[in-house]
């Protein structure tokens, strides 16, 4: 079997790039001119060149592959239309390219997010039947994303997959706040009843390889998680175990939030550069609650989470400890 992935060089990628190697999987990689290839040095992959905002770059990307692995997107943008022409458009750009050069394509798995559908309301766990409510730009231009798989649903055997927040080493969003806790800080940015679903990334991969195999309609949404909802202190209060350390709380408002958000985009804006916390992030941040329901993944894919929040707040400790980012 041969697998194209999209967005190979980064955190989940790279991770779904090395299981599909140890599986005996031929993996090419769409190469952005800018990726950063460390996580994949030494890897039997070939490298493409292309972006999928460029539509002649897809063409040799995606001739003689079995499988496409779309993972490739912007999270964070200086500019609101960047998410949606590289989410969005990029994933239009992809489906077109395979339909065009590649009509025996077995599987076309688009991993998109749980900010797609928005969080979930009135303490019952987001299903994959409800409503898509994104509160963010970027959910927005991700909904956008599974919005064109759905479109051709009827010609390309595509699934899409919505991962809630992942973990794990390599990761740097989670990043930041072992960074707070290591400095014995631990935030709660959304008052005590903030509540978030979790995934250890190896989990996220095994869910993904589910469902290259699984025969569910072409269209069909998976959420993924451990299965578990959890308060933001109780988040904490396992990483900072994890770490082998006590942290003070603090309570940060959600106006609090907001404004340091906008600071640091206007502050980032004026480097050209953009920034982990924007207003944009912001608006997820103080959403109270962000769970999910996996029962559909785990009848129609067999997806069995096999990392709790301890053990995998212990690896990804472990790795950064490692790798000296902390």
């Amino acid at each position: 079997m041969k697998a194209l992935v999209t967005g190979g060089t980064g955190f989940i990628g790279s991770h779904l790039t090395e299981a599909l190697i140890r599986a005996r999987v031929q993996v090419r990689c769409l190469l952005r001119k800018t990726s950063d290839v460390k996580w994949l040095k030494g890897l039997p992959v070939e490298f493409v060149p292309g972006d999928c905002n460029d539509k002649a770059s897809l063409e040799e990307a995606v001739r003689g592959v079995d499988w496409v692995f779309h993972l490739a997107g912007a999270t964070k943008a200086i500019k609101e239309k960047t998410y949606f022409e590289v989410n969005g458009l990029g994933t239009e750009n992809l489906i077109h390219a395979c339909l065009e050069n590649n009509p025996r394509l077995q599987k076309f798995i688009y991993v998109s997010s749980q900010a797609a559908a928005g969080p979930s309301r009135n303490g019952i766990n987001k299903k994959e039947s409800d409503s898509c409510e994104p509160v963010s730009v970027y959910g927005r231009s991700k909904r956008m994303g599974e919005e064109s798989i759905l479109a051709h649903a009827h010609e390309l055997p595509a699934l899409i997959l919505r991962p809630s927040s992942v973990y794990g080493p390599r990761d740097k969003e989670i990043f930041v706040l072992f960074k707070c806790l290591s400095r014995r800080i631990k935030p709660c940015l959304a008052g005590p009843r903030q509540c978030l679903s979790l995934c250890y990334v190896q989990d996220i991969v095994q869910g993904i390889l589910l469902a290259v195999e699984t025969q569910a309609k072409s269209g069909e949404i998976f959420f993924l998680s451990d299965g578990n909802d959890y308060r933001m202190e109780e988040i904490g209060d396992i990483f900072a175990h994890a770490m082998g350390i006590a942290a003070l709380r603090i309570r940060v408002p959600r106006r609090m939030v907001k404004g340091v958000a906008c600071f640091s985009e206007y502050l980032f804006k004026l480097f050209g550069r953009p920034c982990i916390l924007n207003k944009d992030k912001a608006e997820e941040i103080v959403q109270e609650e962000w769970v999910c329901d996996i029962t559909k993944a785990k009848t129609l894919l067999g997806f069995e989470p096999r990392v709790p929040l301890p053990e995998g707040a212990g690896l990804t400790f472990a790795w950064y400890k490692k790798e000296k980012w902390l």
